[in-house]
């Protein structure tokens, strides 16, 4: 099975190790506080879970999750990521985690700012869509009628390749958008990124699954 990285560990982070651990890979766990900060969710996490320092988290993932907020995006670090693929579950939300100055002076568009900071990686934008308390209930085995699918964007063919068989084996599909500037179509503020949420409830009511047709549709509405 792969071993993923995480390069922050919290809300979405945890959620994802969760249904790693639960499909068999192992996790390697990370934020910024350091590994002790983590005792209590690599135990709760078993056997196949363990903690280290970004840069360990980096090297020993043969994929690695950024699930931090984009102001900290300069802390992950470049050299260990060099030629590998790495997940970018970000979103820009400046009200509640703060500005970042390159994207309010429009140097760099929110989606690509984490592609620009690792320009020699291989990053796949995905999992910026759903909710992390939905991620649980969303997930099904292949094949279930109700099984949601995922956006992805990504410029390097086999890193989305490879992303899309880590989904699989989380429980969703993978809708495969093409490059990573076509990220936009699924950006806060879409129609895609409101996909699994319950219009009447929204984050408080339960996740309402959201196939690869449903998706299609929606993103269709962002040219």
């Amino acid at each position: 099975m792969t071993t993923i990285g995480f390069i922050g560990s919290g809300r979405i982070g945890g959620a994802l190790a969760h249904l790693a651990v639960a499909a068999g890979h192992d996790v390697v766990l990370s934020n910024s506080r350091g590994p002790q900060s983590l005792r209590e969710a690599v135990a709760g996490l078993g056997a196949r879970a363990s903690a280290g320092t970004t840069t360990e988290a980096a090297l020993a993932g043969d994929l690695v999750v950024v699930a931090i907020p984009v102001r900290a995006h300069r802390q992950v670090p470049v050299g260990p990521l060099r030629g590998r693929v790495v997940i970018d579950t970000l979103n820009y939300d400046p009200a509640r985690q703060g500005v970042v100055p390159e994207i309010e002076a429009g140097d760099t568009a929110p989606q690509l700012l984490l592609q620009a900071h690792l320009r020699d990686a291989y990053v796949v934008k995905a999992f910026s869509t759903v909710f992390f308390r939905h991620l649980p209930q969303l997930a099904r085995p292949a094949g279930a009628p109700d099984r949601s699918a995922v956006p992805i964007a990504g410029d390097h063919g086999p890193a989305r390749a490879a992303v899309a068989t880590l989904i699989d084996s989380l429980g969703f599909d993978a809708y495969d958008v093409g490059p990573l500037a076509e990220c936009r179509r699924f950006a806060p503020g879409s129609p895609a990124q409101l996909a699994y949420l319950d219009p009447d409830g929204m984050f408080a009511a339960p996740a309402r699954p959201a196939s690869a047709a449903d998706l299609a549709a929606l993103l269709r509405q962002v040219s």
